[in-house]
Parts: structure tokens; C-alpha cells; sequence
């Protein structure tokens, strides 16, 4: 399914997406018609509308548009983009009109494999904001899937460890999860485990891992994956407090769309 405001999307109208590619984006998996953290996938969809237009969101009409992609039993994973068909190179600066894109696609039923990954320094433009310009993110992350990682470790300059390519870092310390402290986006399902009391805020750096007892991602189609591997260090697949908190996550009460 691709519909622009509820209505068949045609080229003309993802032109600007093609050859602009300005705009904002969140991902959603829904169970059965249901979504964990939708107040939070929708108050980031008002909260960027507002940084990069300048223009208010009605989230009713973004609630009603995304129900049509979702069926009623089953899960599947809608992307809701907004951005300005209008807006392109030389009109940039104008007042904007905000559409939103709905599309849909089953989502993968299969646990995901732990993931094996590369640091890299990198700070993302508006890490605050899940923009739909990825040319960073994707460079990186084919040079640590061609290297033979499965994805990518962002770093700053100092090697604080930020956040992963499409995902939030956590890591156990001392048999406590520890979310690093830094520039990146607040992704649904840290911010659902941390509303529900799991772990705490503080600097991670990449040498400061190697004292660390497992490492581990959190993204809102996936929920929570173990990491095994950081450059060189290993790390367990199966470590009992991240088992507990995917555990944890997967147990949380979801919101019909």
C-alpha cells in the first residue's frame, strides 16, 4: 500500500521525495491492529512536522490514513513520511503544506540474529529528528556489511558511543542496563523501556565497553537484539538481563491504531 493523504500516491507527487528528499519519517509495527508506544510514534510525528515546516500535524487524519495500511489480524510494518510535495530546490524557503505518505509491508516473523557491529564517528544532522535524508547512515552501513558486519556503531570525536544506524544502543555494566548519554534519536522502544524503569542515562565510551557484560540494540520493529560483536570485542548472545528486557519489552500492553 502507498497512499498520499489517504488517496493512491502517484510519481508526480513523490517527485520531491526522489530529487528533494526533505522530510520526516517514523516506522511502526502493529500486531492485530495494535501498536506499542503509538502516543510516542505520533508525538514525534507532530513534534518534527513542527522543526522542519514549521506547521502543525493533525494527528487524527495521520491515525485514520495509518489504519487503512494495517490489516486486522497479522503484524505488518507502515512507515508514515511527511514532507511537502510543493517544496523542492528552489522553493525551499516557502510556507509549507505537509502530506502524509502511508505505506505498508508484512512485517518479518522470524527472530532477528544478533547483530555484529562496526564504529564508526559519526553524528547524524538533527539527530533529534528521523529524517528521511539517509545518505550517511546507508554509506556507512554498506562499508560495515562489505567489511563483513551487519551494521554500524556511531561514534563522536572523543569515542562517546552514540547510536546505532536505525537503532538505539544499550549495555549492561555492573548487572544494570546503561542507555550512553549523547546526540541521538530517541527511538519508541528505548523510551518505552525507560517509561517502564529500565536503566539509567550515563557517557559510554568505546574503550569503556570492553569492561561492559553484553551490549545490545532496541528498534520498534524488532524490539530488543543482542549485539555479540563491537570491532573486536565479543560479547554474549544470550545474556540474562538482556534476555529479561527483550522479555520485558514484548510484554508491553500495545494501542489499537
Amino acid at each position: 500500500m502507498t497512499e498520499l493523504n489517504g488517496s493512491p500516491a502517484g510519481p508526480e507527487a513523490l517527485r520531491a521525495l526522489a530529487l528533494t528528499n526533505y522530510g520526516h519519517f517514523t516506522t511502526l509495527t502493529a500486531e492485530d491492529g495494535a501498536v506499542r508506544g503509538l502516543d510516542l510514534h505520533l508525538a514525534r510525528l507532530a513534534r518534527d512536522c513542527r522543526v522542519l515546516f514549521d506547521a502543525p500535524l493533525d494527528l487524527g487524519r495521520v491515525r485514520a490514513w495509518a489504519r487503512r495500511a494495517v490489516p486486522a489480524t497479522g503484524r505488518c510494518t507502515v512507515r508514515i513520511t511527511v514532507f511537502d510535495p510543493s517544496l523542492h530546490l528552489g522553493t525551499i524557503g516557502a510556507d509549507a503544506d505537509p502530506g502524509v505518505l502511508v505505506t505498508s509491508r508484512p512485517a518479518p516473523a522470524a527472530v532477528p540474529e544478533p547483530l555484529r557491529v562496526r564504529s564508526a564517528v559519526y553524528l547524524r544532522d538533527l539527530p533529534e529528528v528521523k529524517g528521511v535524508g539517509l545518505f550517511g547512515v546507508l554509506r556507512l552501513r554498506r562499508r560495515a556489511r562489505r567489511s563483513g558486519f551487519d551494521d554500524v556503531l556511531f561514534t563522536d570525536g572523543y569515542a562517546t558511543v552514540l547510536e546505532g544506524g536505525t537503532w538505539n544502543v544499550g549495555v549492561v555494566r555492573d548487572g544494570r542496563v546503561v542507555w550512553p548519554a549523547g546526540p541521538a534519536l530517541a527511538g519508541t522502544a528505548r523510551e518505552l523501556l525507560r517509561r517502564a524503569g529500565a536503566g539509567t542515562d550515563a557517557r559510554v565510551t568505546l574503550p569503556q565497553l570492553a569492561a561492559c557484560e553484553a551490549v545490545f540494540a532496541t528498534n520498534a520493529a524488532v524490539g530488543v537484539v543482542p549485539v555479540t560483536r563491537v570491532d573486536d570485542l565479543e560479547f554474549p548472545a544470550d545474556h540474562p538481563v538482556v534476555t529479561a528486557l527483550a522479555e520485558r519489552y514484548a510484554s508491553l500492553p500495545a494501542e489499537r491504531l
